[in-house]
């Protein structure tokens, strides 16, 4: 395997499916990301509070305490989080809900299962490999 050796941005990975959310962080600090993860909305604010370099969420929409629509809430709320991207994923996401997430400035809605080129895409943009220049003697 090929990984990055530049560490990449940290990511918070949310999703009460544990079996879910092992394998996209494997498949996200397989390309130099560092992924925090957490089932639920309070281990993820949890995770936000301790890791204040957390860049992007990406968070389950539909979970059985607590939404990952409360969570993006809650983060729009919270002055120094607001501007936290977020991309949702779901496997049950209706009208209403795209109307909220286009309110919350979510940035992507993923369907289950996620395709997993698209995903990478989107960070990629949003986050460039950096540049592994070579020296010369």
């Amino acid at each position: 395997m090929n990984a990055p050796s530049l560490p990449r941005q940290q990511l918070l990975l949310v999703d009460d499916e544990e079996d879910a959310l092992l394998e996209l962080a494997e498949l996200l600090e397989g390309e130099g990301f560092n992924c925090f993860t957490a089932t639920s909305v309070k281990l993820a604010l949890n995770h936000l509070t301790r890791h204040p370099d957390i860049a992007l969420v990406i968070t389950d929409l539909r979970m059985p305490e607590e939404s990952g629509m409360s969570l993006i809430k809650r983060l729009r709320e919270h002055t120094s989080r607001q501007h936290l991207p977020v991309i949702v994923t779901s496997g049950h996401a209706d009208m209403e809900d795209v109307s909220d997430m286009l309110r919350l400035q979510v940035l992507d809605l993923f369907r289950k299962p996620i395709y997993h080129v698209r995903l990478l895409e989107t960070l990629n943009n949003l986050f460039p490999q950096p540049c592994m220049g070579l020296v010369s003697p």
